[in-house]
């Protein structure tokens, strides 16, 4: 998610299989031996944005909801995810209406300004997607092109710094969906957004034949993290569950359900 930094992602689509249909909640008991409290967590976040987190069939599902799940049980607390969207999502975890945040948000600096992070639990990098047969084989290839990108998101970040952040050749959108729409109607010649997701609508829709770039020289490592309000009392609890099932198979169980391949544990634990 969402390397992404200010808009709301506001509109589902039915190429990720969604059925948003307005706010919706979750409950989940944790009953592991973790040792925490029956205490139930408000988790808020923006299902939108398969496979990390999204709506299907009323039920808010996705890589992210299995980690949350997963630390909950381990940690002995209960958790309930509600649906909000990205710009509210920030605002509760700030004024504390709500205990954490998850929506593939990335840690940076800016962020860790207002907000408290768990340790790193996922590992993400941008990546291009282009249809078939493009010509452009690299990020530099950018240039000259109409580029579509998440509104506020790293990708938009990243495009900006490749081809100007005054370039009138990037379309902005909402939503990552929407970016990938602009393309498949001969809007844009590329969309830039988390490896995650374009990943999943490459494999996921082969009618449409677009195809992922990959660019480690242009787009650098990023780290998904669960977020807090300041001096939460809840990021021990979960860093300590984090730390757990990565360490016991369970989060690369969840991470293969979702990914069809193997985490990079070990990249994860020296960000810890």
């Amino acid at each position: 998610m969402k390397k992404r930094f200010l808009v709301a992602s506001i509109l589902a689509s039915v190429m990720f299989g969604l059925a948003a249909c307005g706010s919706s909640e979750e409950e989940t008991s944790g009953n592991g031996d973790g040792g925490g409290s029956e205490k139930t967590y408000r988790v808020v976040t923006d299902a939108n944005y398969s496979p990390f987190e999204y709506q299907d069939g009323g039920e808010i599902v996705g890589f992210d909801v299995d980690v949350v799940k997963a630390v909950a049980k381990e940690a002995g607390f209960k958790v309930k995810i509600e649906n909000v969207g990205w710009d509210p999502l920030f605002v509760e975890i700030k004024n504390k209406t709500a205990d954490m945040g998850m929506s593939a948000i990335s840690i940076n600096d800016e962020r860790k300004a207002t907000y408290d992070f768990s340790v790193p639990y996922f590992l993400s990098t941008n990546k291009i997607l282009v249809p078939e047969g493009s010509d452009i084989k690299s990020a530099e290839d950018l240039k000259g092109k109409k580029v579509a990108v998440q509104t506020g998101t790293t990708g938009h970040l990243a495009v900006e710094k490749i081809v100007g952040d005054k370039n009138e050749d990037i379309r902005k959108f909402e939503t990552t969906v929407l970016a990938i729409m602009e393309m498949k109607q001969n809007g844009a010649k590329a969309v830039v957004a988390d490896n995650g997701v374009v990943e999943e609508y490459a494999k996921n829709n082969p009618d449409d034949k677009f195809v992922v770039v990959a660019d480690e020289d242009a787009f650098e490592n990023e780290y998904y993290g669960l977020m807090f309000p300041k001096d939460s009392e809840l990021k021990s609890k979960v860093d300590e569950a984090l730390k757990t099932i990565m360490d016991d198979g369970t989060y690369t169980e969840i991470y293969k359900k979702w990914f069809g391949i193997e985490p990079d544990i070990e990249t994860l634990k020296e960000q810890q």
